[in-house]
């Protein structure tokens, strides 16, 4: 495994739907496509994700149905670097949270959190709990 320079970022979002449906929205390509990318196709395990005229493919390396989805973009294989939607749900209030992990260069952590911030953000208009 290559190391790398990026630093993992965790970031939590709460979010007003059940584990369920919020699995969805980050396991299907045609769900995907409606908050991430403006197109998503998938063939197998891998992921192809269109923004504009750019084009990226990601392997899905692990799930667990309505808990977790971790791919790894192909032009990271061989490093520890990957992006994770993780559901969480607060054993008492049963708050509903989805945490994002990425991997990001030190310059561009800032940059990296508002990207996901605005993702998010789009997600939770899609799904109607904005």
């Amino acid at each position: 495994m290559i190391m790398t320079d990026r630093v993992k970022i965790e970031i939590e979002f709460p979010i007003n739907a059940s584990p369920h449906m919020l699995f969805q929205y980050f396991s299907l390509a045609s769900s995907l496509d409606e908050w991430f990318a403006d197109n998503v196709n998938s063939r197998g395990e891998i992921y192809t994700f269109i923004w504009g005229d750019s084009e990226e493919q990601a392997r899905v390396l692990k799930y667990d149905t309505n808990e977790y989805m971790r791919f790894q973009w192909l032009k990271d294989q061989g490093t520890e670097c990957y992006f994770e939607f993780r559901i969480q749900v607060d054993e008492l209030t049963n708050d509903v949270s989805l945490m994002v992990i990425d991997y990001a260069e030190a310059d561009e952590i800032e940059e990296t959190k508002m990207f996901w911030e605005n993702q998010i953000s789009e997600l939770k208009k899609t799904i109607g709990a904005a």
